[in-house]
């Protein structure tokens, strides 16, 4: 498997990376955030935008984007627009959706963008939608990385589906595929790890898969185990249900790998 590297943070080697989201609202808590995190042990940080209220504003995007780099320095910034289909705050049309993202790509103050790889469609077993692809396609030609993602916020579907959805969002380019579902049962918890591993087995990138809410916080740390690049923290305010603390976290994956190592 390849691995990439964004900014001397290198994902799908070494000890699983943690990432830490900013879910304020305004300019001022986002930056005030954002120093509060630079004193914790993180890899990347998540700017879920959904969260910002002016969004849909392209300068006042771009302004806080900016000064958001300047906080973070040379930490890797995921740009995230997280709509409510898949559990965010928002419901844009898709043009704007589209218009957000590549001008945060064309920025450069932003390393990855989040593309939500299946609008409109709820089949876990169907193609990436054809906009969707293209949009990764036009945030490629940015110069920016893309992670694919798909989420469930009500059920787990089958790991035959998982691993399906995953090969989907690889088909159509995406670097970092992503699947993140909640379970209701440890069979579910189980399923995602199963369908994570299987997916490892035959892909070329590193990918993230989550099963969320308390049930599902194992799949938080057992990244050694599920082939998962990364893995979501929380430095106070959760942005997903069964968010651990990021400096918790960060020491158990790092004993998780010593172990595996055999230190």
């Amino acid at each position: 498997m390849k691995t990439i590297t964004i900014r001397g943070v290198e994902l799908g080697a070494g000890v699983p990376k943690t990432i830490v989201p900013i879910v304020a609202k305004t300019k001022a808590d986002i930056l005030a955030k954002a120093d509060e995190i630079t004193r914790l042990p993180v890899d990347l940080v998540e700017w879920r935008a959904d969260f910002y209220e002016d969004l849909f504003n392209t300068p006042k995007l771009l302004d806080t984007l900016k000064a958001l780099r300047g906080v973070l320095k040379d930490t890797p910034i995921l740009f995230t627009i997280r709509t409510k289909p898949e559990g965010g705050e928002v419901a844009p049309a898709f043009d704007d959706y589209r218009a957000a993202n590549l001008a945060v790509a064309k920025s450069g103050d932003a390393d990855i963008a989040d593309v939500e790889m299946f609008w409109g469609n709820t089949d876990w077993n169907a193609p990436a939608s054809d906009i969707s692809a293209k949009l990764v396609d036009e945030i490629h030609a940015a110069k920016c990385l893309v992670v694919g993602s798909r989420h469930n916020f009500s059920a787990t579907p089958p790991a035959n589906e998982i691993v399906t959805t995953l090969r989907h969002q690889q088909g159509a380019v995406a670097d970092i595929p992503k699947a993140a579902v909640m379970p209701k049962s440890k069979e579910d918890v189980l399923a995602v790890i199963a369908a994570s591993v299987e997916f490892g087995n035959v892909t070329d990138r590193p990918y993230l898969t989550i099963s969320m809410g308390p049930l599902g916080m194992m799949s938080r740390v057992a990244c050694e185990l599920s082939g998962s690049c990364m893995t979501f923290g929380a430095a106070g305010q959760t942005s997903a249900p069964g968010q651990i603390q990021v400096g918790e976290l960060k020491d158990m994956l790092t004993k998780i790998h010593n172990a595996q190592a055999g230190a």
